[in-house]
């Protein structure tokens, strides 16, 4: 597809841009992905990242981006339902109701709770994730008692944080061959009930 192999990613980026312009944002960043199998350790496309370097690009003036196509209205408003409603105050110590386990949460329905408790109860509410991430319940787990205690919400680190990689001295080309060993906690939450 590309008329020699030398060319840069921008370049890249940009003949893909204008040679698929009826595609939708998402539907760019996957063929960009796949042409220069640009992808996370874990095999998945970086569309996330992706997305967001056109839009660099696009404030650059160096192309320009489908218009965004519309959504269904409320698709993504999350409403805590009762079954986030506060059950039974629980009092004491941790040692006191272990065995307390980290429960990963997978299915769409478990996410979708876990989004309408952080909704609820966390300070900052429930916004989507950005990048890989992965959601926990924080849960009391016995022969006789399952109960959620919290959530937890665990998020690709940021590419760059000045802050933080002068602290590891790391140089750019040591942050791009260990970012995908850092990862950043974005959500904890322990429940109301829990005091």
């Amino acid at each position: 597809m590309w008329k020699g192999i030398h060319r840069t990613r921008t370049e890249r980026y940009l003949e893909t841009v204008r040679l698929f312009l009826l595609l939708s944002r998402q539907d760019l960043c996957l063929t960009i992905c796949e042409n220069i199998n640009w992808v996370a350790p874990n095999g998945r496309y970086k569309i996330d990242a992706c997305r967001q370097l056109l839009i660099k690009l696009e404030a650059q003036v160096a192309l320009r981006l489908p218009d965004l196509r519309k959504t269904i209205p409320g698709k993504k408003t999350v409403i805590p339902g009762v079954l986030t409603d506060a059950g039974s105050t629980l009092v004491g110590t941790v040692s006191q109701f272990e065995p307390i386990h980290l429960e990963a949460v997978r299915k769409s329905k478990e996410i979708r709770l876990w989004n309408e408790y952080v909704q609820r109860y966390h300070v900052l509410g429930y916004k989507r994730p950005f990048g890989a991430h992965q959601r926990y319940f924080i849960v009391l787990k016995t022969d006789s008692e399952y109960r959620r205690l919290g959530c937890l919400l665990f998020a690709a680190s940021a590419w760059a944080l000045a802050d933080r990689d002068h602290w590891i001295e790391w140089s750019e080309t040591d942050r791009s061959q260990r970012l995908h060993l850092i990862v950043k906690n974005t959500r904890f939450l322990i429940f109301p009930t829990f005091t």
